[in-house]
């Protein structure tokens, strides 16, 4: 096995064995399982670096590169987009380690022969890595073990996820597939240690959907700034895919200017919704409410609200309760999924839905909205205007955060002291 760190800085030599230059960096093409090297980046004389071809190395180790020919052509290096420099553009470069959720750094870079061709194999993300650059491999792997610390940790190429952006655009041919193994609060967890700038690459990377579910997990402060970064049309599709409440919460901690911008880029129907809540204020029930809902009629057999739910595939915070409207939209009922399940088919929605269902108006105080819900014990809460049409819920996730502040399922372990009653 080679090491970049043993190869960059070693000499390279004719094949008369005369000194040429430095080796400086290594060439390869993307695309295959082992990418090859395609090349060697060399310091000459006068601190120049040209490209050597692979078809002029003879052979290359520990000790230096041999070329297979004396005449060189001095051409400065140019690097075309299908390459990566592996000094430059890979080491000490982020990546994602997928089994333990968590950014590593590369720290040295494995290469090997395989099918006749020098190719990049795996990165070295441990204390081994370290120590050879260093140039204490022998020493320092020997304390290692003494002190029961693991030094070597290598990831196969084919597995490493890169996530800073000068890296990651040119590696992945499908954007981050090893992120889209991950629950979006592990891919949420790894966006929050990355700079700034690479927050937005690993975002606009994921489908829409994906990208909504992460963007969702994240701090509110974290949220605007990927979203202020992103490309406008990328911002507003996953925009489109989140709840109408979740987006618009984000939309109204945007810069008008760039609320307008997504709004009008989003599609009507969802932009409509997030126009909407925006319009209540932030601490009534308005504000809290999401307009994800599904109503059916009170004339509905238990059998066609199943088939309607089929047919809509819903969200499972969209079925807590099934709400009952008359022509005009006013609430008259609420069914719940187990009162549907065990209802005879035939049997119509009046005939078991509950009648007089609690809810609350659009500009109930938010704290009343939670005391509600909490002295109910409900997980969605109605609520309607003036003349008790439906407008939208505020769930049971909704009001908690709103009490318990943002993020309050992460910081359950805090809520409760050791030893209470959970």
């Amino acid at each position: 096995m080679l090491f970049l760190s043993r190869l960059v800085g070693r000499p390279v030599r004719d094949r008369h064995g005369e000194s040429l230059g430095k080796v400086r960096d290594l060439i390869v093409a993307l695309g295959e399982r082992y990418p090859p090297v395609t090349g060697l980046v060399v310091r000459v004389t006068g601190g120049r670096d040209i490209f050597l071809p692979w078809t002029d190395v003879e052979e290359i180790d520990a000790d230096g590169a041999r070329l297979r020919t004396t005449l060189i052509d001095m051409e400065s290096f140019r690097q075309r987009p299908d390459e990566i420099r592996l000094w430059l553009d890979l080491l000490d470069k982020q990546i994602v380690d997928v089994e333990d959720r968590k950014i590593v750094r590369v720290n040295d870079i494995q290469l090997a022969p395989v099918d006749g061709r020098l190719r990049l194999v795996a990165v070295d993300v441990g204390l081994a890595g370290i120590l050879r650059r260093l140039g204490l491999s022998g020493p320092g792997e020997r304390l290692a073990r003494a002190l029961h610390l693991e030094a070597e940790n290598y990831i196969e190429w084919e597995d490493v996820d890169p996530v800073e952006s000068s890296v990651s655009s040119l590696k992945l041919r499908v954007p981050h597939e090893a992120l889209g193994t991950l629950h979006p609060a592990d891919v949420a967890h790894i966006v929050e240690q990355l700079a700034p700038r690479d927050r937005a690459g690993i975002l606009a990377a994921l489908d829409d959907e994906r990208a909504a579910d992460v963007l969702e997990e994240l701090a509110a402060d974290d949220q605007v700034d990927i979203l202020e970064a992103l490309e406008p049309e990328k911002a507003a599709d996953i925009l489109e895919e989140m709840g109408p409440d979740e987006a618009a919460d984000l939309v109204a901690d945007l810069s008008e200017e760039r609320q307008e911008q997504l709004l009008g880029l989003m599609e009507p129907e969802e932009a409509s919704d997030v126009r909407e809540l925006l319009a209540y204020g932030e601490e009534t029930a308005g504000g809290l409410m999401t307009t994800d809902f599904i109503t059916v009629t009170p004339e509905m057999t238990a059998e066609q609200v199943i088939e309607r739910l089929r047919d809509l595939h819903p969200d499972a915070d969209q079925v807590y309760y099934l709400y009952v409207t008359d022509a005009d939209g006013v609430l008259v009922g609420t069914i719940t999924l187990r009162g549907l399940i065990v209802a005879v088919p035939e049997t119509a929605v009046r005939d078991f839905m509950r009648s007089d269902p609690i809810s609350v108006s659009v500009d109930l105080d938010a704290e009343e909205v939670g005391a509600a819900i909490a002295r109910y014990n409900l997980l969605a809460l109605p609520v309607v205007d003036a003349e008790g049409r439906m407008q939208g819920i505020v769930t049971v996730d909704d009001a908690l955060e709103r009490a318990l502040g943002e993020g309050w399922r992460k910081r359950l372990p805090e809520i409760y002291e050791p030893g209470e009653d959970r």
